[in-house]
C-alpha cells in the first residue's frame, strides 16, 4: 500500500506509442502492489476502451444541441412537414426536457440491473435505447409519439452517464484515469457542438427536425458495436467473484482474459499477478453481499455519496442551466441582431466549451482535482455576481454581461463540468459503485430538472439581477463544501481511494 504522502504522477507518450514513467513514484494501472515498476500499456489499448463508452456522452451533448433548433424547425408552419406544428409552450417544454425525464428513469432503472448486468452490458442496453428513441423521435406521425421516443432517449441517457465513467474508471490506467474520464465530458460539449452545427444546417430544411434527430441512429450503433466488440470491465468480473455469483477460478480466468484484450501486448505476461493483486486487494470484500438500500447510507458509501451527491448538486443548482438559457438574451443586449444570429452565439459557446474542457483533460492528473474545482468555481462566483450587477445597477454596460457570461461557460468546463463525472466515479467503493453512481446520477438529472423548472417563476418573482446572485451565493457555498469535504485523488488507484480517503 503506498505512503499517505500523496505521490505525483506523469502522464506522457514514450516511444512507440507506449507509456513510460521515469520516475519511481508511477502507479500500475490496475492497482499498487508496492512495486516501483511502471507497466507500459499502448495507445490503441486505452484509446479504445474509452472511445465507444464516450459515445454515450457524445450522444447526450449532441440531444442537447440538436433539440435548441429542432424546436425551431418543428413549429415552422412551412418547414416543419406536418400538420400539429402549432405547439404550446407546454407541449414545447415536453420535448425539450421528455429526455431528462427519461435520464431520471435509466437512472433509476441502473440503481436495481447495473451490478447485475454489468457495465459493458448496460453500455449495449443504452445504445439500444439511444437507437430506440431516435428512430422513434425522427420518425414520430404524432406529438404523442415523439413525446414517448424522447422519452426512449432519455433512458438510454441514464444509462449511459451511468456506466461511461464507471466502465472508464475501472478499464483505465490509474495514471491517466482523470484525464480520460474528464476527456468523457470534452466528448458531451463536442456532441453539443455537433448538434448546434447540425441544427444551423438543418433548420431551414423540409422536416429539418427529423434528420436532426436522425442522426443520433447511426451514432448509436456505433457506439452498440463498438461495446459489443469490447470486453467486460475485469474489476466486476472480480467483484462477482468474491461475492460468490459463479464460480471463482472461472471467472479469475475471464477477468485474466479481459484484461489481456483490454491491455493488449503492453500487458504481457503479468496479467494474472494483476488480477490476483487486485483480489488481495479486495480480500476483506470476501463473501460480502450486493449493498442492501440501508447500507448505501451508512459508512463509508455514506461518505462516498455526501462527496459525490455534493458535488454534482452544486454542479446544477449553481445555475449552469440558466445561465446558458440567458446566453441568447446577454448576447442580444451585447448588439447581435437576434434571431438570426442565434446559432452561431450557440457555437460559438461550443467552440469556448470544448477549447475549456480541453485544458482540464490535458491538465487534471498534473494539478489534481481540487484546484482545478476551487479555482473554477471561484471563477463562476465571481461571474455571477457580475451578472447579477449587470441586470440590476450597470444595465448599459454590456461588456460586462458577456465577459461574464464568457468566463462563467469556461470556468465551469475547467471545474464542475469534467471534474463532477470523474469524481463520482472513482469515489465509491468497488462493491457500492454500481448503485453508489446510481444515485449520484439521480441527484444530477433530478437538480437539472428543478432548476430548469424554478427558472422562468423564479425570474418573474425576483428579477433576473437577484436570482444570479442567490445563484453567486450557492457557488460560494460550494466553495466551502469543495475546501472542506472533497479529497485529493490524483494518482491513487481506486482501490487506494477506498482504503485511505474512506
Amino acid at each position: 500500500m503506498a505512503s499517505d504522502v500523496e505521490r505525483p504522477t506523469v502522464s506522457f507518450l514514450g516511444k512507440n506509442g507506449k507509456y513510460s514513467g521515469e520516475t519511481d513514484d508511477v502507479q500500475e494501472p490496475l492497482v499498487d502492489n508496492g512495486s516501483k515498476d511502471c507497466e507500459e500499456f499502448s495507445v490503441v489499448s486505452v484509446i479504445l476502451p474509452f472511445l465507444f463508452p464516450a459515445f454515450g456522452g457524445l450522444l447526450y451533448g449532441y440531444d442537447i444541441g440538436a433539440t435548441s433548433s429542432a424546436t425551431i424547425s418543428i413549429q415552422s408552419a412551412t418547414l416543419s412537414g406536418i400538420s400539429w406544428y402549432n405547439l404550446s409552450s407546454v407541449e414545447v417544454g415536453l420535448i425539450t426536457s421528455g429526455s431528462l425525464y427519461g435520464a431520471l428513469i435509466g437512472s433509476i432503472l441502473a440503481f436495481n440491473v447495473a451490478d447485475f448486468l454489468g457495465r459493458r452490458r448496460e453500455l449495449i442496453l443504452s445504445s439500444v435505447m439511444y437507437l430506440a428513441g431516435a428512430l422513434v423521435t425522427a420518425l414520430a406521425p404524432t406529438f404523442v409519439v415523439m413525446v414517448i421516443g424522447r422519452f426512449i432517449y432519455g433512458i438510454g441517457i441514464g444509462l449511459a452517464m451511468h456506466a461511461a465513467p464507471m466502465y472508464i474508471a475501472e478499464t483505465a490506467p490509474s495514471q491517466i484515469r482523470g484525464q480520460l474520464i474528464s476527456l468523457k465530458e470534452f466528448f458531451i460539449v463536442l456532441g453539443m457542438l455537433l448538434g448546434y452545427i447540425a441544427g444551423s444546417l438543418l433548420v431551414e430544411t423540409a422536416a429539418g427536425w427529423r434528420y436532426m434527430y436522425g442522426v443520433s441512429f447511426p451514432l448509436s450503433l456505433i457506439m452498440g458495436f463498438g461495446m459489443w466488440w469490447l470486453p467486460a470491465s475485469p474489476r466486476w468480473i472480480l467483484l462477482r467473484a468474491i461475492q460468490g455469483k459463479g464460480d471463482a477460478q472461472g471467472l479469475r480466468e475471464t477477468a485474466i482474459d479481459c484484461l489481456c484484450r483490454l491491455r493488449g501486448e503492453a500487458i504481457g505476461s503479468s496479467a494474472p499477478q494483476k488480477v490476483d493483486e487486485i483480489l488481495s486487494e479486495l480480500s476483506h470484500m470476501r463473501e460480502e453481499q450486493e449493498a442492501t438500500m440501508s447500507e448505501m447510507f451508512q459508512g463509508k458509501c455514506l461518505k462516498a455519496l455526501i462527496i459525490g451527491g455534493g458535488l454534482v448538486l452544486f454542479q446544477q443548482i449553481t445555475g449552469q442551466p440558466s445561465v446558458l438559457y440567458y446566453a441568447a438574451t446577454i448576447f442580444q443586449s451585447a448588439g447581435f441582431s437576434a434571431a438570426s444570429d442565434a446559432t452561431k452565439v450557440s457555437i460559438l459557446l461550443g467552440l469556448l466549451k470544448l477549447v475549456m474542457t480541453g485544458v482540464a483533460v490535458l491538465v487534471v492528473d498534473r494539478l489534481g482535482r481540487r484546484p482545478l474545482l476551487l479555482g473554477g468555481v471561484s471563477g463562476m462566483a465571481l461571474s455571477l455576481f457580475l451578472l447579477g450587477s449587470y441586470y440590476n445597477y450597470l444595465g448599459d454596460v454590456h461588456a460586462v454581461a458577456v465577459v461574464a457570461l464568457l468566463v462563467y461557460v469556461g470556468c465551469y468546463q475547467l471545474s464542475f463540468g469534467p471534474i463532477g463525472w470523474l469524481m463520482i466515479s472513482e469515489i465509491f467503493p468497488l462493491r457500492l459503485r454500481g448503485r453508489g453512481l446510481s444515485i449520484a446520477v439521480l441527484i444530477n438529472f433530478g437538480a437539472n430538472a428543478l432548476v430548469t423548472f424554478a427558472f422562468s417563476p423564479l425570474k418573474e418573482l425576483l428579477g433576473a439581477g437577484i436570482l444570479f446572485f442567490i445563484f453567486g451565493g450557492i457557488a460560494i457555498l460550494s466553495l466551502v463544501f469543495i475546501f472542506f469535504i472533497i479529497p485529493e485523488t490524483k494518482g491513487l488507484t481506486l482501490e487506494e481511494i477506498e482504503a485511505k480517503l474512506l
